[in-house]
């Protein structure tokens, strides 16, 4: 098993965990979300049986134990939430597929994934273009999935590809562009928990579809 730390902030750590076989973790102090970003394989979280496939999404609470029983390939994205909620359940698992798409600002969509009361994990789909500067008033984890474009921060920008991991901290002023032709999809994580929908104009009117 190898293990790639990505971003470590107080409220997040997002890692990738790489294995061709089996891997036994505990989520100690920390509500862990998941998403199978390559390859296959099963797993036992809080013991229920979970098949594992690019888009599956797992939520695992504090304190519970989960372990990939088989894996071919798989590439595993982790983000740890530190200083989790009290949890209303042990554990929740769900395919993209079986999300339903609502939409965001700037033409956007997005599909929410595995529910965790202390923190949303969701895939955005970004068109070509450049959204209207705009905060969140949540702090925020992206890793890019699919796509080119920039991030523009400050009148700065840096280059957006896939494996991309950027920290927004609440409250900052940020745009994400597409450079296209097709859609840019960005894996997101942000706390406290709400909708992706949910954004700021710099003058902290609420942003519109």
């Amino acid at each position: 098993m190898r293990k790639e730390i990505l971003v470590t902030c107080p409220e997040f750590e997002q890692r990738v965990l790489h294995t061709d076989g089996a891997l036994e973790e505990q989520a100690g102090s920390a509500d862990e979300l998941i998403y199978v970003l390559r390859g296959s394989g099963s797993a036992t979280v809080a013991g229920e049986r979970v098949e594992l496939a690019p888009g599956t999404a797992a939520y695992i609470a504090a304190g519970s134990t989960w372990r990939v029983d088989d894996a071919d390939g798989l590439e595993l994205l982790s983000v740890l939430v530190h200083d989790p909620l009290p949890p209303e359940t042990t554990h929740a698992a769900v395919s993209l597929a079986e999300a339903d798409a609502a939409r965001a600002t700037a033409g956007r969509m997005f599909r929410l994934l595995a529910p965790c009361r202390s923190a949303t994990q969701f895939v955005g789909y970004i068109p070509a273009g450049r959204a209207p500067d705009h905060f969140h008033r949540y702090d925020e984890v992206v890793y890019v999935l699919e796509g080119e474009g920039e991030l523009h921060i400050g009148g700065e920008s840096s280059p957006l590809a896939p494996g991309t991991c950027v920290h927004l901290p609440a409250t900052l002023v940020h745009s994400l562009e597409n450079f296209g032709p097709g859609e840019m999809q960005v894996l997101g994580v942000f706390r406290p928990a709400g909708s992706p929908a949910e954004a700021y104009y710099p003058d902290g009117t609420q942003a519109t579809y």
